[in-house]
């Protein structure tokens, strides 16, 4: 986080070791989900002009690569969607479908990879109630039952569990 702090500070050389560290990586994220050289060299170049245009905006409670990956997939989703604008004005009207549903299934499988390891990463307690109450569909009553915890205690895992999804989200989307 504190490479958040001095890139914000207009630190050049911090800056160019986060892109020297995760440019490869960005670059097989995005040429894994699009199968294009092309487009995977685009959005890697963008997402670090990305990355320096809107630093004053970088949360710094989040780490470096979180917020990077998060913008690298919105760049491609972007890029994706104006290829998809390009192709309906030159007439190449069978790529936009083709276009449309990979964003789509994109954006689904990135954001399900995403919950899930947010959930993953929450407190044990959190975590089961959030899985008894989402995944199985137990009631707060159930779920107080089964763990031996008051429905309280429930209501309140279960509203850390989505503030904390729901702040990650937010987070991914910037």
């Amino acid at each position: 986080m504190e490479h958040i702090k001095a890139i914000k500070a207009d630190n050049h050389e911090i800056f160019s070791r986060v892109y020297e560290q995760y440019h490869h990586q960005i670059y097989g994220f995005i040429l894994q989900r699009t199968q294009s050289d092309y487009i995977a060299e685009e959005v890697t170049q963008l997402t670090f002009i990305k990355l320096w245009k809107q630093r004053n905006n970088l949360s710094e409670q989040l780490h470096v690569n979180v917020q990077l990956f998060g913008m690298a997939r919105q760049v491609m989703i972007d890029l994706l969607r104006k290829e998809a604008t390009r192709f309906k004005y030159e007439g190449e009207s069978a790529a936009t479908p083709f276009t449309d549903s990979l964003i789509d299934t994109i954006e689904s499988k990135d954001l399900l990879r995403l919950m899930e390891q947010d959930i993953q990463n929450m407190p044990r307690t959190r975590r089961l109630v959030f899985e008894l109450s989402r995944k199985r569909g137990l009631t707060h009553k159930e779920i107080s039952q089964q763990l031996s915890i008051s429905t309280k205690t429930v209501e309140q895992h279960i509203g850390k569990a989505l503030l904390q999804l729901k702040q990650h989200l937010y987070s991914i989307m910037l």
